[in-house]
């Protein structure tokens, strides 16, 4: 429901920015970096096509850490990539989803 805003009411706080960075030159084996100053906790990597192993436990990703996904077997017109982490501040779970 909306309402009117007060000016007594505290700012909400400033948007957390996605941290993930992907390098899409080799679209079977995009690059996907840390581009924040904080690490990213028990990242998981979730792919949206036909193969079993479509999970990858990623563990932490620390701050300018790039991993290198293997999409070989996948079509990369077709394939969604989805990553999940946990931010060590709030301790949150977050979810992003990229296309190559």
């Amino acid at each position: 429901m909306l309402r009117a805003i007060q000016p007594s009411d505290a700012p909400p706080p400033p948007a957390y920015r996605v941290p993930w960075l992907i390098d899409r030159a080799d679209p079977e084996h995009p690059v996907v970096t840390n581009g924040s100053a904080e690490s990213a906790d028990f990242v998981r990597v979730f792919r949206d096509d036909q193969r079993a192993d479509g999970t990858q436990l990623w563990g932490q990703v620390l701050p300018s850490e790039d991993i290198e996904l293997c999409l070989c077997a996948a079509d990369p017109d077709e394939v969604v990539v989805t990553l999940a982490w946990f931010r060590p501040v709030d301790g949150l779970e977050y979810v992003w989803r990229f296309v190559v």
